[in-house]
This record gives C-alpha cells, sequence and structure tokens, in this order.
C-alpha cells in the first residue's frame, strides 16, 4: 500500500532538498532520473511516475525512467505530440491533472499499468519539464485518490520539481557545449599546429607523412643538428625549408649546398669561403656559404658524398663553430645551424671507413627519415592532383581529371624515383593531353609496362576486350554523370549498342550520376 501524503512545508523542503542533492550526483541526466522518482515515492504517496522526454530524430514520447512500472509496461509507453494527457502536455506546455482517470477518456493507459480504470481509484498529474519556451518532456504522477487532498497543491510541487529537472538537464547541456567547445578549440590548435610544420609545398596525409611532420614539430624550434634521411626524390629539401621556415631563425639566412654536385677542388672555397691569391682564380675574398648562413640555417644535402679532408673541417665547425677561409689563418666563428641530408647508408659508409664516425654522431642528434613513396601510396593521387594543376596552369592546357586506368597505373607502379619522378611523368603527361582528361596512354613507358606496373595481363583475348570495353563504359558514365545517352554519343555507339553493353557488363549508371570526377 503506498504511504499516505504528507503536507506538511518541511517535508515538502526535505523533498526538495533530496531531489537537488541527487541532481548534483552525476553529469549523466540518465544515472539520477530514476533515483529522483524513487525519492518522490518516498517522501509522497506516488503509486507510479514516469519522466517522459522528446525524441528529437523519431519525435515521439519515450519513456526515459519510470518508478512502479514493470520493463515490458515502460517500453509501451510511447506517445505521438498530443496523444493522450502526456502528449498534450508536452504539447501545449501545460499541466494537467486527471482527479480520477477511470472518469477521464483521454487517458489511454497505454503502458497497461492499470489492470481495469473503471475500477481504479487513481488521480494522474502531468506537468511539462521545460527549458524556455521549449518543451523537453513530462513529469507524470499517479496518487490514490482522496477528496481531503488539493491536487492543485501537488501540481505545484511537481512543477518545482520539473523545474529542477529542467534546470540540471539546461547545466548539463551547457556544460557538455563548453566541452565540446573545448575539444573543438584543441582540435583546431592541433591542426593548425600540425598545417604549421606541414607547409603547402609538402603534400601527404598518410600515416607515415604524419609522422613526419610531428618529427618537424617537434624539432623547429630547437638548435638541434638534424639529419634527414631517404631515397633520392623524396622531399628531403622541402623537409629542411620546413625546419627552418618554422624556428625562431625563420627570418635569417637559409643556405642551401650541394655536396655531391661541387667538385672536391673547390668544396671547401665554398663552405668557408677563401682569401684573395689563396689559389690560381681567386683575385678576390669570398664569404664561404657558412659564413653566409651566419644566425640562420645551412642545409647540406648529399653529405655523404664529402671527401675525407672536408669531413675533418666539418666536423670543427659542428663541435667549435670555428673556421679559417682557405689560404687564411684569421679564424671566424659562425652562428649556424645544421641540418643535412643524405640518400646513401651512412653506417655501411662507416664500417667501409668512407665516412667519420664522430662526424657521423655529430650530424645524427635528430634524424628524420622520409619514406620513399612506394611506402606511402595513399599519397601518389593527391600529389598527381597537385601536379597536374601546376604544369596545367603553366602550359595553358585544360586537364581536369586523371582517367580510372592512369590513376591504376600511377597507383601500382613502384617509383624507384619516388616524388620527383612522378612530378616529371606527370609534366611529361600534361604535355602530350589533347583533351580534358589524362589517360594512360599518356605517361611514360615505364609505368605503361606489365611487369613495371604489376598488372599482367593474364586470361584470354575476349575477356581481356571485354574488361576494356567495361571500363571504357565506365569512364563514359563518369563523364556524363550517368547518362546512358550522352555516354553512348561520346563513344560513338547506338543508344541500344550502349543498353546491351551495360546489361552484359552488370553495371548501373545510377552509382554515376552524383560521383565525383577524380
Amino acid at each position: 500500500m503506498a504511504k499516505p501524503r504528507v503536507k506538511s512545508e518541511v517535508s515538502e523542503l526535505a523533498l526538495l532538498f533530496d531531489i537537488s542533492q541527487i541532481l548534483d550526483q552525476s553529469m549523466d541526466l540518465r544515472d539520477v532520473v530514476g533515483p529522483v522518482l524513487k525519492t518522490i515515492a518516498k517522501h509522497t504517496g506516488m503509486v507510479r511516475g514516469t519522466i517522459t522526454l522528446l525524441d528529437q530524430e523519431s519525435g515521439e514520447l519515450v519513456i526515459e525512467a519510470a518508478h512502479g512500472l514493470s520493463s515490458g509496461q515502460r517500453s509501451r509507453g510511447r506517445y505521438s505530440l498530443g496523444e493522450g494527457i502526456t502528449g498534450r502536455v508536452v504539447q501545449s506546455g501545460r499541466a494537467m491533472m486527471v482527479p480520477k482517470i477511470s472518469e477521464e477518456p483521454l487517458f489511454l493507459n497505454r503502458t497497461k499499468a492499470r489492470e481495469d480504470l473503471s475500477k481504479e481509484d487513481i488521480s494522474f498529474l502531468c506537468v511539462p519539464i521545460k527549458m524556455g519556451n521549449e518543451t523537453l518532456g513530462a513529469l507524470s504522477v499517479d496518487t490514490l485518490f482522496s477528496a481531503a487532498v488539493s491536487l492543485e497543491e501537488d501540481l505545484r510541487l511537481l512543477s518545482i520539481i520539473a523545474s529542477m529537472i529542467s534546470q540540471a538537464m539546461k547545466l548539463r547541456q551547457d556544460a557538455q557545449r563548453d566541452r565540446q567547445l573545448l575539444l573543438d578549440e584543441n582540435t583546431r590548435l592541433q591542426e593548425e599546429l600540425r598545417d604549421r610544420f606541414r607547409p603547402a609545398n609538402i603534400i601527404g596525409r598518410s600515416n607515415v607523412m604524419q609522422s613526419v611532420f610531428d618529427l618537424i614539430g617537434q624539432v623547429a624550434g630547437s638548435e638541434a643538428t638534424v639529419l634527414i634521411l631517404g631515397e633520392s626524390g623524396v622531399g628531403k629539401e622541402l623537409v629542411a625549408n620546413a625546419i627552418h621556415y618554422n624556428s625562431q631563425r625563420s627570418k635569417q639566412p637559409f643556405v642551401r649546398v650541394n655536396c655531391a654536385a661541387l667538385p672536391e677542388s673547390i668544396i671547401e672555397s665554398e663552405l668557408f669561403g677563401h682569401e684573395k691569391g689563396a689559389f690560381t682564380g681567386a683575385t678576390t675574398q669570398r664569404k664561404g656559404r657558412f659564413e653566409m648562413a651566419h644566425n640562420g640555417t645551412i642545409f647540406l644535402d648529399e653529405i655523404g658524398d664529402l671527401s675525407p679532408h672536408t669531413q675533418i673541417r666539418m666536423l670543427r665547425i659542428l663541435q667549435e663553430k670555428e673556421f679559417e677561409r682557405v689560404g687564411g689563418t684569421e679564424t671566424i666563428t659562425a652562428n649556424v645551424r645544421v641540418v643535412a641530408a643524405t640518400n646513401r647508408n651512412l653506417e655501411e659508409q662507416i664500417e667501409k671507413n668512407e665516412f667519420r664516425q664522430d662526424l657521423y654522431y655529430r650530424l645524427n642528434v635528430f634524424p628524420i627519415h622520409i619514406p620513399p613513396l612506394r611506402q606511402r601510396r595513399t599519397d601518389i593521387l593527391e600529389l598527381a592532383n597537385h601536379f597536374v594543376e601546376k604544369y596545367d596552369k603553366e602550359n595553358g592546357k585544360d586537364v581536369r581529371r586523371i582517367s580510372t586506368p592512369a590513376i591504376d597505373m600511377l597507383t601500382s607502379y613502384h617509383w624507384p624515383g619516388n616524388v620527383r619522378e612522378l612530378e616529371n611523368s606527370i609534366e611529361r603527361a600534361i604535355l602530350l593531353s589533347t583533351d580534358d582528361v589524362l589517360h594512360g596512354h599518356h605517361l611514360p613507358p615505364t609505368l605503361q609496362t606489365a611487369e613495371a606496373s604489376n598488372t599482367v595481363m593474364r586470361g584470354t583475348l575476349d575477356g581481356t576486350i571485354d574488361r576494356v570495353e567495361k571500363e571504357m563504359i565506365i569512364e563514359a558514365l563518369k563523364s556524363t554523370r550517368g547518362n546512358k545517352t550522352k555516354a553512348a554519343e561520346k563513344l560513338g555507339v547506338s543508344e541500344r549498342v550502349m543498353g546491351l553493353r551495360v546489361n552484359k557488363h552488370g553495371i548501373r549508371p545510377k552509382e554515376y550520376r552524383s560521383a565525383k570526377v577524380v
């Protein structure tokens, strides 16, 4: 039997205090609405109670928490707006009370919790849970009918509780919004930081390149010597640029030296400068690259090609920051950050006594390995599109996309020359293109051979013809966004033949109506 309702102000205050304590226990409203109903039952004569919330997606009212209902009864408690007492309360935003549910035709008993409405001596109270002018749901209770009890007083108390619930919901929404704003801001700052260390001239979204960008971000702001390792053509100079222009020396000189391109007879003069008359042809004093890079960064590309004698002088400037010009005696100090790069295996060169071990350890303070293009195939198409756009503008062409067969060739090739080879291949293809599409036959012969592209043809001649025919039909449908008539015109066949070929190959033109052409 339900407990009798106590109408003292002390009892009401105790109820409201207990509910406020419960609402403060968790940020997840689902954890507290059940205990709130239990507390109402404990302090009042509530037989059953529900908190019903509006599902914004379905537009239905669904019981979020219940007291005195079984799980089956609770699952049946779903209402449309305006349906029954609960639906009307949420729709209108106004409270309703039913002194005796047996006398109210609007009462639906959707949960089937009341066995026989004609015999039930139950009062039903329902108040809206509102946030501003928006009604979010309803709080409803069943109580034993009593002529001695004022239902208006019960309705007032329920309205206060509903207001407390709505305030709790608002606080949680505000907290969730603030948390999401912080998360969004954190994400934005991380992306901004990542973009900062990923200049526009470095393209790549693969995981291995993201690791490279992270390393650039970690070392750029320091004064550490960096050794960039990787095959020829992977973009080591671009990484060196990114390190310098995101460092504290970014406004100071960035001097590049290709150690492999300079003859051994002049490499020291280029690096350290020379005095007038130091050798035949030295008619004036000349500053070397290290002097030019004072307070900035010097990029020593292909450092593995330095001669043993030059390696000794390089070791000194890395250790002491000092050197003399060729033919001079004056010691010059240079405050220079060194970023070196090589496509050689320096450890193997050390074993062969071709590279000094002490110099290697001076250079290898912070190594960054740039992966070859074959290990970052997901970047190939993005790089190719970038080069298409670049050389399209330079050559006054109007190439808008790369054909599917050409994409397959690009992504299947092993790219021994890495990004530089890809760039040269795209530039050649742009020059050969005569329409708005870069086709496979525009690419270099090395990409078109079956062995090089890993696309050895297998099967019969008829099978190969069918495959090529299917590719051409798909290409035509892509370019016409699934329009069979226009695709037929493009291929020079009748609509009837096109329909037969589409059916033969099981092609579904509708799939290409909204497809992006890439």
